[in-house]
């Protein structure tokens, strides 16, 4: 009987746990994009549907938005964000964004160069393959943080 017990007490207690940990105020997302770009909007989207705060700013000037944040010009995408201390360039995975505030690596930010055809915000492709970098904190070349490889369907 006391094993029982023992189980319903830990079964209740990681209820608990795992209940707080989702009660957990929302990480705020400020996402600055062109008011025309489209994709930005689903990305956005995603984002908010993931759970994230998410506050959509237009803006007419990407370019000083990137340059503030010290976004290296090899990796530019199409949208900039901020979550916590750490800014996302481009259509970033939202694995990638939950591996990165799970992990938190001595990094600035992650970036997808460019719009890969399939990445999120840019369309539903199963055959979609494009990389995702890391851009680290102080000195150092971008690196690889996580691919993005075709999906068995």
């Amino acid at each position: 009987m006391h094993r029982r017990s023992f189980i319903a007490l830990a079964a209740s207690a990681l209820a608990f746990v795992g209940g707080g940990v989702r009660a957990a105020a929302p990480s705020k997302m400020t996402v600055y994009k062109d008011p025309n770009c489209g994709c930005c909007h689903e990305w956005s989207k995603a984002m908010a549907a993931a759970g994230f705060s998410v506050d959509t700013r237009d803006t007419d000037d990407l370019a000083a938005v990137k340059a503030r944040l010290g976004v290296p010009a090899a990796v530019e995408g199409c949208h900039t964000a901020i979550v916590e201390e750490y800014y996302l360039e481009g259509h970033v995975p939202l694995e990638a964004v939950q591996r990165l505030l799970r992990e938190r690596p001595p990094v600035r930010g992650l970036a997808v160069p460019g719009m890969p055809p399939g990445s999120l915000g840019m369309g539903d492709d199963p055959q979609a393959s494009y990389d995702v970098y890391a851009i680290p904190s102080g000195t150092g070349a971008p690196y690889l943080f996580m691919e993005v490889r075709p999906r068995k369907v």
